[in-house]
């Protein structure tokens, strides 16, 4: 995986899977001698700065069927104006399901987010701050209102390391330690609360 930030602003993420044998391979194509490999695939994606695929390209430099595999590759076009932070794993596999690609070349769609929000931590969006890559936060951590956002750094909570409990987020991220993320039980008593308040109200309005 590589990402390279382009001169227009934008950005190319690469991925590549390749394998070779140590000996020769008898394929259904023919022997393929040994140090040759067997796959050497290629997804390249070009984004903006909002993770937004804006060109896309596979490749088939080496493959068990010789000119077949790469008749698929035109199909990952259809990756171009999915955004890699929203859906993007199950709107790709949606698109390239069974027969429509290489399961190979689609497999790497997995982690293209991955490598995107890696290129992108400290470059586009403030790793440091609130809010997810991505969104209107990114650069100043503020709201509409120009309060800072009450949401930790994107990567918090996401990994062992860097759980709210641990020892990481207690040295690096003390403002969050110990935060306790809001889950959807939550957001669905907020919900009711403020329908109740608002019927609750009505009366009161009419008089």
């Amino acid at each position: 995986m590589e990402a390279f930030e382009r001169e227009d602003g934008l950005w190319d993420i690469e991925a590549c899977l390749t394998d070779e044998k140590p000996r020769d391979v008898k394929l259904a194509a023919g022997v393929r001698p040994k140090g040759l490999p067997i796959h050497e695939l290629w997804l390249r994606i070009t984004i903006d700065r909002t993770f937004t695929i804006v060109d896309a390209e596979a490749a088939s430099e080496w493959a068990p069927y010789t000119g077949l595999c790469a008749a698929s590759n035109p199909a990952y076009r259809a990756l171009i104006g999915l955004n890699l932070v929203q859906n993007f794993r199950r709107e790709s596999s949606r698109l390239l399901a069974g027969t429509a690609g290489c399961t190979h070349i689609t497999e790497l769609c997995a982690v293209l987010p991955t490598a995107a929000i890696q290129a992108f931590a400290g470059e586009v969006w403030n790793t440091e701050k609130g809010g997810a890559p991505g969104t209107s936060s990114d650069s100043s951590a503020r709201t509409a209102f120009g309060k800072e956002t009450d949401k930790p750094p994107f990567q918090l909570g996401r990994c062992n390391a860097l759980r709210f409990d641990g020892e990481a987020v207690r040295q690096y991220y003390p403002r969050w330690f110990g935060h306790a993320p809001r889950g959807a039980a939550d957001r669905i008593a907020d919900q009711d609360n403020s329908q109740k308040a608002g019927s609750e109200a009505e009366p009161a309005q009419r008089n």
